[in-house]
């Protein structure tokens, strides 16, 4: 999916009147918190309210990990999560910590590398 597009869209009906700032400014709490505690600066400004830039909080999912998924604090903990044998579902979210706004930035799998088989002969 290109979430881009999306995002694009949902900004131009905000601007047209068509939906409302209280429905695409209503990040949940655990989310502000992350971004505020864990998130990346992306360098880019709100669309919702041109104020402060927005942040990045990347959410991995998986077995093995908590239900609720987890909040990889460094691209090294991501990149290790990316490589575990099991397969994660990765999302980055964005978010503005000033008026709430939220937006799915992208999604993808990772993971699932197969290990080294036991007792496997190689020539």
């Amino acid at each position: 999916m290109e979430y881009g597009l999306v995002r694009h869209t949902l900004v131009a009906r905000l601007a047209a009147g068509i939906i409302g700032r209280d429905d695409v400014c209503d990040a949940h709490p655990e989310l502000l918190r992350a971004a505020k505690n864990v998130g990346r600066r992306s360098g880019e400004r709100c669309p919702v309210c041109n104020g402060n830039d927005l942040v990045e909080v990347t959410y991995v999912f998986g077995s093995r990990l908590p239900a609720g998924g987890t909040c990889p604090l460094t691209r090294a903990e991501l990149a290790r999560l990316e490589r575990r044998a099991d397969p994660v579902q990765c999302y980055a979210v964005e978010v503005c910590t000033e008026c709430r706004f939220h937006h799915l930035a992208r999604r993808w799998n990772a993971g699932g590398r197969q290990g080294r088989r036991a007792g496997r002969v190689t020539s």
